[in-house]
């Protein structure tokens, strides 16, 4: 999870190394530990696999840099209206250790055929909730942008211990 400001300047990077023909406007730049997400609006004239084929080599140049530099894999989607849509993106294995009662949540879901797999289920009640409490994950993670900002600010921590150091002395 990244910050505002992150995603701003990451944003930013990447506007200013992808060719303007790429995208009409660029989305708000995503990220985790993994991976960097880049989604861009093309045109509604404009099909996904033609965007895919017309922008290949540059995208891959630009994302080839982009994970020298951040050390994580570049995914890459686009808008066309309210539709996004996501190529070359991972799927990273989460290690988790549920109780009883929250396995048979999902061994519900497998058996109700909502999932394949545990797995699945533990993805579907991810994407549930992200889906139905979107407001409020959008005010946790504005609250920690308010928090990044305030440590940034504050004192720096070395300083005070060499002053009490000289002071005791």
């Amino acid at each position: 999870m990244i910050t505002a400001e992150q995603s701003e300047q990451l944003r930013a990077w990447f506007a200013g190394r992808l060719p303007v023909d790429v995208y009409e406007s660029l989305d708000p730049i995503t990220a985790d530990r993994e991976e960097i997400t880049v989604v861009g609006v093309i045109p509604a004239t404009e099909s996904v696999r033609e965007f895919r084929e017309r922008t290949r080599e540059q995208r891959i140049e630009v994302a080839r840099e982009a994970e020298e530099l951040y050390r994580r894999k570049v995914a890459w989607g686009v808008r066309v209206g309210d539709e996004t849509t996501l190529f070359t993106h991972l799927a990273v294995p989460v290690m988790t250790r549920l109780r009883q009662s929250e396995r048979q949540v999902l061994d519900t879901l497998v058996a109700g055929g909502v999932a394949r797999s545990r797995a699945d289920a533990l993805a579907w009640c991810v994407r549930l909730v992200g889906r139905n409490t979107d407001s409020w994950l959008t005010e946790l993670r504005d609250s920690l942008d308010q928090v990044g900002r305030v440590r940034a600010q504050g004192p720096d921590v070395s300083d005070t211990t060499d002053s009490m150091k000289s002071g005791s002395e």
